[in-house]
């Protein structure tokens, strides 16, 4: 089974003239603002780029050779691999990396990042990162069902206005993976119809959808027929919220929730494995979570999102990492956070988990798959021992 970086192996030899454009080309890209190019591309507002042969020279200077590069826990390892095959291909190595923008406000919970790379075509790709490995981003992720607009989106939809006065007269094209895939449409749909008529397509790969449902607003329908949502066919990401239905199905060699990784994609020629639906667990899944939010009030949403990430930075943690780190002080942190909650929302956390462990789906934390369900009913068996014993010894007392 072939991926992203047998791609690169097959075809990067073929210039956008001898091949155009594809949705591979796509998810590459839009996997490449993942990288941390501080200090090497261009910010907004500063003329110029860099072509992505020499970003790749500079990045990589700042490693000792051989050693490996950490991302995170959420970022796939072939990332570097990734922009080295990239940088010695054909097809990418000249293309310019420009534009970039990278913010992260910890305080105000606001994650958000983008570069836009000259494709060599007469185009410019405007790719926006996905969530990273900081919580704040992922608590951002979350505020999606509380909010109707999050902080990421305002600034991506600022950002594509910065990017079109930066390359005026450019055709546009948008996309990005996860968080990165909804922050692309939001930017496309909201803006103004002068700048919707230079974008000629939006992809969001594995992108979650919307608090409200945004196909009714004109400004949607202005552009519904250049957006390209993609899915692995055990989506969960990229089915949540509020989305539009007309979406394509692709493979992957991996299982349940880690099938949002892009590098398990599987490639044929210039395209994805398409595949004609979803699997039926992912389905129903994606019903119980979709009805557990639109059920759930808005107040109700806010005041679960804030105890999740109570629960999570219960030990200091800041990113996934730092979580993985030091476990065992983190479990405990955690476990000792939730017995804090109040019944109500610690009920609706279990219920959260529990929907996505009726599809059968592995979480991944320090790189072993267990088995969630299991785990889960435990954690809340020896929650609800806890809370039994405090009420007994209530009762006790004179």
């Amino acid at each position: 089974m072939a991926n992203l970086l047998d791609y690169l192996d097959w075809r990067g030899d073929l210039t956008l003239e001898q091949s155009p454009f594809n949705e591979v080309d796509n998810l590459i890209l839009a996997e490449l603002s993942y990288l941390d190019f501080r200090g090497i591309v261009p910010q907004v507002g500063q003329q110029g780029g860099i072509e992505l042969w020499l970003a790749a020279e500079e990045f990589f200077a700042r490693y000792p050779a051989g050693e490996k590069i950490e991302l995170g826990v959420l970022l796939p390892d072939e990332l570097p691999i990734m922009l080295e095959k990239m940088a010695a291909s054909r097809r990418f190595g000249s293309m310019r990396l420009g534009c970039l923008e990278d913010r992260l406000d910890e305080a105000r919970t606001e994650q958000f990042a983008a570069l836009a790379v000259e494709t060599g075509d007469g185009a410019v790709y405007l790719s926006f990162r996905g969530t990273d490995d900081t919580l704040a981003g992922w608590k951002e992720d979350f505020e999606m069902a509380c909010l109707e607009v999050i902080p990421a989106q305002k600034q991506a939809l600022e950002y594509l206005q910065a990017a079109a006065k930066q390359y005026p007269r450019r055709k546009l094209r948008l996309g990005g993976h996860s968080k990165g895939g909804n922050l692309a449409v939001y930017a496309a749909v909201f803006a103004p119809i002068r700048l919707q008529n230079r974008i000629s397509v939006v992809w969001s790969n594995d992108g979650p959808g919307f608090r409200m449902n945004p196909m009714q607003l004109p400004a949607y329908q202005r552009m519904r027929d250049r957006i390209r949502s993609i899915v692995p066919k055990s989506s969960v990401v990229g089915m949540l919220l509020e989305h539009d239905e007309d979406y394509t199905v692709v493979d992957s060699s991996q299982k349940g929730l880690m099938q949002h990784d892009g590098f398990s994609w599987q490639v044929l020629g210039s395209s994805f494995i398409k595949l004609r639906e979803m699997t039926c667990k992912t389905c129903l899944t994606n019903l119980g979570l979709r009805d557990w939010l639109r059920d759930l009030p808005v107040e109700k949403r806010s005041a679960f999102v804030e105890a999740l990430f109570q629960v999570l930075t219960a030990s200091g943690a800041k990113t996934l990492t730092d979580l993985k780190a030091d476990s065992l002080k983190g479990v405990a942190a955690m476990v000792k956070a939730t017995k804090d909650l109040d019944k109500e929302t610690r009920d609706g956390l279990l219920e959260f988990m529990a929907l996505l462990f009726k599809g059968n789906l592995r979480l991944t934390l320090e790189g072993i798959q267990e088995d969630a369900e299991k785990k889960t009913a435990k954690f809340r068996e020896k929650i609800d021992k806890k809370e039994k014993g405090r009420i007994g010894i209530a009762r006790k007392k004179p």
